[in-house]
């Protein structure tokens, strides 16, 4: 007989862990089986275990199942057939592991009845049915069956628990998930999930973080892998997806639908360019993503160290959306060669920087979220520069290594929606919530602005 008030608090501790009662009752009436089986059991036997908890009595029985010479093959004279052993290894059903192709299981009389005796026992029984025969109630197994019920629980439950992570967090998936930091090794970051630890692989850090053990982190699960010794979580920083999320959690119109990101390319740590579209006429997609006096798209700035962020509007028209895309800096022509799918883009002199950007950024990233290989001239018909998204060649200058500012040109994400995605130039009240030391944009834009008026 079972201690039901211990049965009942460790079913009661499962459940806290995530593993349903029944998981566990399932478990236990398994392990129970596996050692009645091993100590009293012969070769070939089902038995089942079922545990009443309300008097906390085991009771176990043997099932069979009946059968015809349609679906079991019986001995014929001269085979050789295995002595019976209480060997749990040498099961009958290991024999069937090994039958040939359309060969029918051999009669055995532990686990099967013919259909003729079932009929005796029952009245119309049918092939395929099981019979239950019960079996005299056994509560003194040996320390072997002992530690095989055992193992059998520990198997049980570390199944449960997996199933239960992966339901858990595979609802998750495509989320940000918060954490501790629980240490660094080899380059990646163990975070501490409570249930589990997942991931943040060297590759999908923000280059120029420094994390510390015990700080709190958010990062975006974007994988969710079933392993030999648990549930593995892959969490991401650097994911262009990241940003969406964020945005998601500061912008109520972006997680309602009422706009949506179009297209976006990235490059952690540095720069990111972000293209909207408002599904409803009343709500102005870039000023939702910046925010009254820029505080929502500062919240998501913050969150990834600094990292500059351009909101733009989508637009159809692929010379209107190049031009967006080229912010800060003012194209004065567009001319587009659809074979080659490039576009030709003439910019003023003094603005070919800001179009081309440090180290090619900035026109890199338009070529990304435009979806066009983008060539820069000057206004006296001069190629200054020329990008297909993934590099880019400033005519006359070698380019730095450290062109995407803190990112490798190869390191440049873009995920894509309708047709890519795309980046935004900040609104006027966004300008005035970007860092004093970033004059890229904000100063650059000032400066334009004043030679415009004179």
């Amino acid at each position: 007989m079972i201690d039901l008030k211990t049965i009942n608090t460790v079913l009661g501790e499962f459940e806290d862990r995530g593993i349903s009662r029944a998981t566990m009752i399932d478990a236990i009436e398994n392990a129970m089986a596996t050692a009645y089986k091993r100590e009293y059991g012969k070769r070939g036997q089902v038995v089942r275990a079922k545990l009443d908890l309300n008097s906390g009595t085991i009771a176990f029985e043997q099932v069979k199942t009946v059968v015809d010479d349609t679906t079991v093959r019986f001995p014929v004279e001269g085979e050789v057939i295995p002595e019976e052993s209480h060997t749990h290894a040498h099961s009958f059903h290991a024999e069937e592991e090994h039958l040939a192709d359309g060969e029918l299981p051999r009669f055995d009389p532990e686990k099967h009845i013919l259909l003729a005796n079932a009929k005796l026992i029952k009245r119309g029984a049918a092939t395929g049915e099981e019979l239950i025969f019960p079996l005299e109630p056994q509560d003194d197994f040996g320390r072997i069956a002992a530690q095989t019920a055992k193992q059998v629980v520990i198997q049980k439950v570390r199944e449960a628990e997996k199933l239960s992570m992966m339901e858990e967090f595979g609802e998750k998936k495509g989320e940000i998930v918060s954490g501790i930091v629980q240490r660094m090794e080899r380059g990646a970051i163990f975070v501490d999930l409570e249930r589990t630890t997942g991931i943040i692989p060297y590759e999908e850090q923000i280059p120029g973080e420094r994390y510390r053990m015990g700080e709190r982190i958010r990062a975006y699960l974007y994988a969710v892998d079933e392993g030999f010794r648990g549930v593995y979580l892959r969490l991401s920083r650097a994911h262009p997806k990241f940003v969406v999320k964020l945005f998601e959690l500061e912008a109520p119109e972006l997680a309602s639908g009422a706009i949506e990101i179009k297209a976006l390319a990235r490059e952690p740590g540095s720069r990111t360019k972000i293209a909207l579209s408002s599904l409803d006429s009343h709500v102005d997609p870039v000023g939702s993503l910046v925010g009254q006096r820029g505080v929502r798209v500062s919240t998501v700035m913050s969150e990834l160290g600094g990292e500059r962020i351009d909101i733009i509007e989508w637009n159809d028209d692929a010379k209107e959306f190049i031009k967006e895309a080229l912010s800060p800096a003012t194209p004065i022509e567009v001319v587009l060669d659809e074979a080659e799918h490039r576009a030709t883009v003439t910019v003023a002199e003094d603005e070919q920087s800001l179009a081309i950007g440090r180290g090619g950024q900035n026109v890199r990233l338009a070529a990304k979220l435009t979806g066009w290989n983008i060539d820069i001239i000057s206004a006296g018909g001069t190629e200054v520069a020329e990008s297909d998204g993934e590099t880019v060649e400033v005519i006359g200058e070698e380019v730095p290594s450290e062109a995407a500012g803190l990112m490798p040109t190869e390191s440049a994400e873009v995920i894509t929606d309708a047709t890519v995605e795309t980046n935004a130039l900040p609104a006027e009240e966004e300008l005035s919530s970007l860092p004093e030391s970033d004059e890229t944009v904000a100063d650059k834009e000032e400066d334009r602005d004043k030679a415009k008026d004179e």
